[in-house]
């Protein structure tokens, strides 16, 4: 696998273990499992971030909640059929584990990690807004490219002066991210009567970089 293809989409967390490990699918004999890793921001809000992890990295029959994990790995999608629907779902695709000592606030080294470097493609047009206070956001979809010709297709939310210079991207524009993970609750309605609380992931931008071909 090329080294220029993971290096276009680079994640690294450390936080505390919140779920058991799930069975999610097989690849060759290989099991893929999930559980959740609960990453604090400065703001005391926690994002519990979907970890996709191999048999082979661990042993997933073992209850690891509780314990500081650092993983580093991709941000991926997938969609997954919903009845006549395509649901986007992502997860950090884990290379590497880490378990670690439980971090106090004076080991800054091991205070919570949130990072992510994306380097791929516009492939919705962006869609800019304001807040009621007036806060500008910007939303892109943007196209990571993989090895054997796949994609994953990454939400984005930019801000402020960022969220203005996304607002002028075209489709098929090539641009690069730094940022973090989030997770978002939000109520997706299913029917007149029915409504369901479902979690979004995305990428939150703090620095952006248009590439010139």
């Amino acid at each position: 696998m090329s080294e220029k293809m993971i290096e276009n989409n680079k994640v690294s967390v450390i936080g505390e273990v919140v779920s058991e490990f799930t069975f999610s699918h097989e690849v060759f004999g290989e099991g893929f499992y999930i559980a959740d890793l609960a990453v604090s921001r400065l703001s005391d809000q926690v994002d519990v971030i979907p970890l996709m992890i191999s048999e082979r990295l661990l042993d997933v029959s073992k209850d690891y909640r509780g314990m500081t994990m650092e993983a580093i790995g991709q941000f991926r999608s997938y969609n997954r059929h919903e009845g006549a629907k395509n649901r986007l779902v992502l997860s950090v695709f884990v290379r590497e584990i880490h378990f670690l000592e439980e971090f106090t606030e004076e080991e800054d080294s091991l205070a919570p990690v949130n990072q992510i470097f994306l380097d791929g493609y516009i492939c919705k047009p962006p869609v800019y807004r304001k807040t009621p206070l007036g806060r500008e956001i910007a939303d892109m979809l943007l196209a990571v490219n993989r090895p054997y010709g796949k994609s994953d297709y990454i939400p984005c939310i930019c801000w402020g002066r960022n969220a203005r210079f996304a607002s002028g991207f075209e489709v098929g524009g090539h641009v690069q991210v730094w940022g973090r993970i989030q997770s978002r609750e939000y109520v997706k309605k299913l029917s007149e009567t029915e409504c369901e609380k479902r979690v979004a992931y995305e990428v939150s931008v703090s620095k952006l970089e248009c590439v010139e071909e």
